[in-house]
């Protein structure tokens, strides 16, 4: 089967990575198939799933939760991974991928129990799989600046290596045309930074007039994502394009992630 003939069904369509996705799959041939509300798919019921399923090669879950709190964000990744994978093993599914985050098992917060769980039901699920991890996007540091609005920006102290979000996408797609591989080499950027210096940088770049506070760090998970368990501790594939590109590529034009939606 060639590329062109081939479905890719993409879970999280209409969000930021899922839309550059589906853009990309449709430039280079395959026929993109968004399972979003918008579409008639309810992911959290598995409602209209198997007619979206027919004659799919490859499902992308790269789904979000706008909550932090973990009793909801468990749920609803878990439920999610659930019906995708049953929903998939009866359409004759191939190669299930999911995009999970860097660190989930070193920091332990509310939504990274839920991508912890995501993690766990595919890997025991009935449908060959591989998980990417990546570390934060670039527009990660756009979301925390409008967590708390006001005249200054609070951000936690934290060392990323953070990555452009089309790079994330870009990868993603040479992994849906691959053989199932389980847990991928995590993919990351360039270089390492500390947030609060991102944010200031930002904030420069886009004229605004609000300083930038950086959060001590207070606890366990706040400590362990300051010492920097959120950059990975292999090699893998690495991004090229540098936050100070982005940033020009970026002006006018800021994709901001929903709040609640912590990579």
């Amino acid at each position: 089967m060639t590329i062109a003939q081939r479905r890719l069904a993409v879970a999280g369509g209409t969000g930021l990575i899922g839309r550059m996705l589906v853009d990309l799959a449709g430039e280079r041939g395959w026929t993109p198939i968004v399972l979003a509300r918008s579409t008639g798919v309810e992911l959290t019921t598995g409602a209209g799933l198997d007619a979206a399923l027919e004659g799919v090669d490859t499902v992308v879950d790269v789904t979000n939760i706008g909550s932090a709190n973990r009793s909801a964000a468990v749920e609803f990744f878990g439920t999610v991974s659930r019906n995708l994978l049953t929903a998939g093993r009866r359409a004759g599914v191939r190669h299930h991928l999911t995009l999970s985050i860097v660190g989930i098992d070193r920091v332990d917060t509310g939504y990274y129990a839920g991508k912890r769980r995501q993690e766990e039901v595919v890997a025991g699920g009935p449908v060959p799989w591989t998980v990417l991890r990546a570390t934060q996007f670039y527009e990660f540091t756009e979301q925390l600046l409008g967590l708390v609005p006001g005249p200054v920006a609070v951000v936690p102290r934290m060392l990323s290596q953070p990555i452009a979000a089309r790079e994330v996408a870009a990868h993603l797609l040479v992994l849906a045309d691959a053989r199932p591989a389980g847990r991928a080499p995590e993919i990351a950027g360039p270089a390492t930074h500390r947030m609060a210096d991102l944010a200031r940088r930002l904030v420069r770049t886009r004229g605004l007039r609000r300083p930038v506070w950086e959060l001590p760090a207070l606890g366990a998970t706040a400590r362990a994502a300051a010492s920097g368990a959120l950059v990975p501790a292999e090699p893998g594939p690495r991004g090229t394009e540098s936050f100070e590109h982005w940033l020009s590529r970026s002006a006018g034009r800021p994709e901001v992630v929903r709040a609640g939606a912590v990579r």
